[in-house]
């Protein structure tokens, strides 16, 4: 008899749920939350949410959505990047469609996992102040990576306002501050945006160059053209992606900003229309890297130095498990080597859900492992022998390879991934994908 255990009912977690449900399993998910939607339930209070009151996705809808489950069947002309509260609602209609709340129980806190043996964990969870252990056959790890904040390290300290773009919730607390935003990524660039409303003074702070991709190409959404291009040799395409993306938005230098010296697809996409605009404008100003904080006063490594009010951190999330023991796994840093980002080597009835960052959304990938998953579990997809091989292969061959950084440890391949997935699961499977 199996007894799934899933961790977290965020968009990686719902579609576990549901894919071990549909063969038959066992399941009970725990959730810290007060509904499904993880990231995507949005809070003024500091909270797991990572969104902010004007968050939209950065990939259209097309390539952001379920294949049990489309945007369509939700919504008919929902827009084509979504907000954040079309998501949430987006994320708990999946789980009424699916009947996936019965297997949940909220407003809980997963303590500690212990693995026993290849057919037993012990899971430790608080619910109400209380504390009890559960016995589960498997279990499946879908917390999401984007919640425990990861912040920077300058000598120095900061005595003005200091906080990570975890705690931003809105601009309007900004109102006629001088705001430093560090970083260059998608929230780095929102949160510049944002804050440059309502703010005395906006600059961000680059510790080097990166390309900003703008949401449409030629009147359509971006990651929908570069789907076009996605059977060219890996090179090619990312070539002439670069190309096309300079050709419409000029160099980096044109707006004050470090020209970029690595590849294309070497760090994440930052897709954003608005900073270009807003840079031009003289409502946000570029900054090289800090160099130290004295006081209030920012100095940069250019020699330059600057007065702020408010000093916000847009550098990542640390990927954290606080419920293993650090000497059982942590992959808070250094590599994550796990077959098909989600299988470890050594514990068969362990899964990882979701722990995948693409140039692209991360639920379509989930949804197809969580298939595979849940197949392994009822006994119908069996581990290769050569496991541990595969699993060190995830290490040394990346889909593409990327500035040596915390953040770009679990990059894949959006379309890629899903091909690679899609390998494992049977011929009759049709995605709309191929199609």
């Amino acid at each position: 008899m199996k007894k799934v255990c899933v961790i977290g009912a965020g968009p990686s977690g719902i579609t576990a749920i549901k894919n071990l449900l549909d063969e038959g399993l066992n399941v009970t998910a725990y959730d810290y939350n007060e509904d499904v939607g993880g990231n995507w339930i949005y809070s003024e209070k500091e909270s797991h949410s990572s969104v902010f009151e004007t968050t939209h996705i950065i990939s259209s809808k097309i390539h952001s959505q379920y294949e049990d489950f489309t945007f369509d069947e939700f919504e008919p002309n929902i827009p084509d990047y979504p907000s954040h509260d079309q998501l949430r609602r987006y994320f708990q209609a999946y789980a009424e469609k699916f009947d996936l709340y019965k297997t949940i129980q909220f407003n809980t806190l997963v303590k500690h996992c212990q693995w026993i043996d290849d057919h037993t964990w012990e899971v430790t969870i608080e619910q109400n102040g209380e504390t009890q252990t559960q016995t589960f056959t498997d279990l499946i790890v879908s917390n999401g990576h984007h919640w425990q904040p990861r912040y920077p390290s300058y000598p120095g300290k900061f005595t003005g306002e200091y906080l990570h773009s975890h705690q931003f919730k809105k601009a309007a607390p900004f109102t006629g501050k001088k705001v430093l935003v560090i970083g260059g990524g998608n929230s780095a660039c929102d949160v510049a945006v944002e804050t440059s409303r309502v703010s005395k003074k906006t600059s961000i702070s680059w510790r080097r160059g990166y390309r900003i991709v703008p949401k449409f190409l030629f009147g359509e959404p971006t990651d929908v053209v570069a789907a076009r291009m996605r059977w060219l040799p890996p090179k090619l395409k990312y070539f002439l992606s670069g190309l096309t993306v300079r050709l419409l938005t000029g160099s980096n230098e044109s707006y004050g900003l470090q020209k970029p010296t690595h590849a294309v697809a070497a760090t994440h996409p930052t897709v954003n229309d608005e900073l270009l605009y807003k840079l031009r404008h003289g409502k946000v100003f570029p900054k090289v890297d800090i160099d130290h904080f004295d006081g209030k006063n920012v100095h940069f490594k250019d020699g330059s130095k600057e007065e702020f009010d408010t000093v916000i951190a847009c550098t990542g999330f640390v990927l954290a498990h606080p419920f293993f023991d650090k000497s059982f796994i942590d992959y808070s840093e250094g590599e994550v080597p796990l077959y098909l980002k989600m299988i470890h080597n050594k514990y068969p009835n362990l899964y990882f859900i979701g722990m995948f960052q693409p140039l692209g959304c991360i639920w379509p990938g989930s949804e197809l492992q969580s298939k595979i998953a849940a197949r392994a579990i009822a006994g119908q997809w069996k581990r290769p022998k050569n496991i541990e091989a595969l699993c060190q292969r995830e290490v040394t061959h990346p889909h593409i390879k990327q500035v040596k950084s915390a953040r770009h440890t679990i990059t894949v391949d959006y379309f890629k991934f899903l091909k690679e997935l899609k390998r494992h699961l049977p011929k009759n499977y049709i995605s709309r994908e191929s199609n």
